[in-house]
């Protein structure tokens, strides 16, 4: 039985990903070692993180004075390390979900932070529009992806002072203007490689202007100056990242990658809203195409368990939604292939045939 896999996280990779760092773990470039024991500073690892950063920039179209960074600690490490080097006196953040308000709190460590609005009053069930934006901020923070409530958003939001993004789950799912953001960052067990690589894209002008001491590992100059080398970096996950992005680049790239994620995201919300016994949960507007949250109609709420189990064994893997609001979540990230999508509606018709 074919297994697909919908969990939020870490998530489906590319099969030629999984395939390709298979190879390297037994036999890197033909050398005779694992790239799980390869020096770092070698010239066969060199080539990797150099290609990495020069696909990132290739396919997201960084214009110059963006520097491409590979860290660890994750995207929470981020929620840290944005204010450090970026908070002075006041950042302005936007409260869609569990991760915002996660980096929230982080950032009020350094410093005050206005929450300019939140959807936390109706479950983060949509994004929300009427706001605005301190002109005295120095950042404006915006979490574009909610991978545990369902939402997006899903264009590039003109901001008067620096924007901040974590794009960990919806990073290549569709083109970027990165002129329009101060730095953009997150984890890649998402939509990029296996968890222990963070990417950050970074405006370089931003940087240097707090009064407060960085720790060197926590200063985002320590990092673009040793172009990620200033420690053993995580070298795997950059390895699986780099065959993404390969991967990607042979599809046709960031706006051929869109056009299927969009494609993908409409086969499954048009079986949610045409069920007699599923509903969506994130207002339509504002629906992620990475993460599809949808629970059983009040009538039919003693279901879930059974479609659940139902699912599970016709080989639906990580459709449980997350325990903060239950029902299910389908996770749809780049590398998930449209017919698994079809399976996941082929499986929903069928049990709603049933019942």
């Amino acid at each position: 039985m074919k297994i697909y896999n919908f969990s939020a996280g870490p998530s489906i990779l590319p099969q030629s990903t999984i395939e390709n760092t298979a190879e390297a773990v037994k036999n890197f470039n033909g050398i005779g070692l694992s790239i799980l024991e390869i020096s770092h500073r070698s010239k066969d690892f060199q080539a990797v993180i150099d290609e990495a950063v020069a696909l990132f920039k290739e396919l997201l179209e960084i214009p110059e004075g963006y520097s491409v960074l590979f860290l660890g600690g994750g995207a929470s490490m981020q929620f840290c390390m944005v204010p450090y080097n970026l908070l002075e006196k006041k950042a302005a953040y936007l409260n869609t979900g569990t991760w915002a308000s996660k980096a929230l709190k982080e950032a009020k460590l350094f410093g005050e932070v206005v929450e300019v609005a939140s959807s936390k009053e109706s479950l983060f069930n949509y994004i929300p529009k009427d706001y605005t934006v301190p002109a005295d901020a120095d950042y404006f923070h915006i979490t574009t992806n909610n991978t545990i409530y369902g939402t997006e958003i899903r264009k590039d939001l003109d901001s008067p002072v620096p924007l901040v993004a974590d794009m960990s789950s919806d990073i290549f799912s569709r083109p970027l203007d990165v002129s329009k953001y101060g730095l953009i960052y997150g984890g890649a067990q998402k939509n990029l490689a296996p968890a222990g690589v963070t990417f950050v894209i970074v405006k370089e002008e931003l940087l240097g202007k707090v009064t407060r001491p960085i720790p060197t590992m926590l200063d985002y100059r320590t990092h673009i100056k040793e172009g990620s080398m200033f420690n053993t970096p995580p070298v795997l996950p950059i390895y699986s990242a780099m065959e993404t992005l390969r991967w990607l680049k042979g599809l046709g790239g960031v706006a051929a990658m869109e056009k299927i994620n969009l494609e993908k995201a409409a086969v499954l919300y048009d079986a949610i809203d045409s069920s007699k016994i599923f509903t969506g949960t994130a207002k339509e507007e504002d629906r992620s195409i990475m993460n599809v949250c949808f629970v059983m109609k009040d009538e039919y709420k003693e279901l879930e368990p059974v479609f659940q189990k139902f699912a599970t064994e016709r080989g639906m893997s990580g459709i449980k939604g997350h325990r903060s609001i239950g029902g299910f979540r389908a996770s749809i990230y780049n590398a998930m292939p449209k017919s698994g999508v079809q399976a996941l509606v082929d499986c929903m018709k069928e049990f709603e045939r049933n019942h």
